[in-house]
């Protein structure tokens, strides 16, 4: 039995129920084997009020100091976050806030092999500095803007190269992501990509006529689903509706830029057409999926974007830009199609040529088929074995980077 500390901001909590969720669910792929004991540190930003004026920061401070999701031990342990001079010291604020709590897990007896980071900045680098501190090797998996976003500031391209020097295994969840990295210089053979699944029993196709009456839908309906920020590029789906008569937007999330959209929904007399869901939880938002004609995703960045897979899964084609991990995501055309141009105008054309030559419903959910999450999690297991079999023989940090590299590029060496 493998023992992991699964340390990442990313997770959900009973406030945040959707928070990381694509976390939690590898997670619960590798912990299916029974071959995996885990413990989740999921530290969240400390507020001193639960006051409900103070908004989302009351909310935050409503969040347990422990918890469990399916049987697992959830430990959210507090930390400072500083406006402005917050990005570059994220890692320490992080690392000292979580200290306290994986000493206390390690003296009740739960004497893990490896953490388990996702996310590089901050949560990656503070992993090494605790991995350091307890004598622990790391393993950190890179996401999206962790590396195709962040490693723009200097301070924290310098914390990320140091990080990824010193962990003991690197992962990312798209090719796109490992190029990313190795744009910072770290070595390729070091780095291996282990994509993210798709949950085929949880997003799966539905009597379509039977949600669309449930959900209010009529006529054609386009869903663009992800957090109200502007890299999600909700904005641009609005500007594609002004372009297509007769179609319905649904935008499922939520976020601080919800009163800039539904203002722009007004300003181009779309209000009527464009519907705000807010945020809803995986269940119902598959029941959407499955409703909807096709599924917009215009973003700016993304690392392996889950919405499309899940759409997919739900027999839905997809509308994408084409950036980072989306055209490993989208290959064929029963996927649905990409984007070159983040505009309205490439959009609208890009969704009203899917609506004029659809692929089956049946032909999508069989693409997403293929992306179950069995490969990925026994590339982790593989990896941590490879880990803690150095450790146990004594190996350094470097040294098990050394070894762990040489196994990955012999994998890689051996695959089809």
């Amino acid at each position: 039995m493998i023992r992991t500390l699964t340390f990442t901001t990313l997770f959900p909590n009973g406030v945040q129920p959707i928070h990381g969720v694509f976390v939690a669910t590898r997670l619960a792929h590798l912990l299916a084997t029974g071959k995996v004991e885990t413990r989740v540190v999921a530290p969240v930003p400390w507020f001193p009020s639960r006051q409900p004026r103070f908004g989302t920061y009351a909310r935050l401070a409503s969040i347990p100091a422990r918890e469990e999701r399916a049987g697992v031990p959830i430990h959210h342990p507090r930390y400072p976050v500083i406006p402005k001079v917050g990005m570059s010291l994220a890692p320490l604020l992080l690392y000292w806030g979580a200290r306290p709590t994986v000493a206390s897990l390690l003296r009740q007896g739960f004497d893990f092999d490896v953490i388990d980071a996702h996310y590089f900045y901050p949560d990656g680098v503070a992993a090494v500095m605790l991995g350091k501190h307890f004598g622990k090797p790391v393993v950190i998996t890179a996401r999206g803007t962790d590396v195709n976003h962040i490693p723009e500031y200097a301070i924290p391209r310098r914390w990320i190269r140091w990080a990824a020097r010193e962990a003991a295994g690197l992962v990312a969840v798209a090719q796109a992501l490992k190029d990313f990295l190795v744009a910072l210089d770290v070595p390729s053979a070091r780095i291996r990509v282990l994509r993210n699944g798709v949950d085929l029993d949880a997003f799966r196709p539905g009597d379509r006529v039977a949600l669309r009456r449930k959900h209010g839908l009529e006529g054609p309906v386009v869903l663009s689903a992800g957090h109200l920020i502007p890299r999600k590029g909700h904005d641009i789906a609005i500007a594609a509706l002004s372009l297509l008569p007769g179609v319905s937007l649904v935008i499922a999330g939520d976020g601080p830029e919800r009163a800039a959209l539904e203002r722009q929904a007004r300003d181009l007399g779309l209000a009527s057409r464009v519907r705000f869901l807010g945020q809803i939880l995986p269940a119902a938002l598959a029941e959407i999926y499955a409703a909807a004609d096709i599924l917009v995703l215009a973003s700016s960045h993304e690392g392996w974007p889950n919405v499309l897979l899940e759409a997919m899964a739900c027999g839905t084609p997809v509308v994408a830009s084409r950036v980072d991990g989306s055209p490993e995501v989208v290959t064929e055309a029963a996927a649905g199609l990409l984007v070159d141009e983040r505009s309205g105008p490439a959009f609208a054309a890009a969704i009203a040529r899917l609506f004029a030559a659809p692929p089956e419903r049946e032909a999508t959910r069989a693409y997403a088929e293929r992306f179950s999450w069995e490969a990925t999690t026994e590339g982790q297991l593989a990896l941590f074995a490879q880990i803690v079999a150095a450790t146990a023989n004594g190996a350094g940090a470097a040294k098990i980077a050394e070894q762990v590299s040489s196994a990955t590029a012999n994998a890689r060496s051996r695959a089809p």
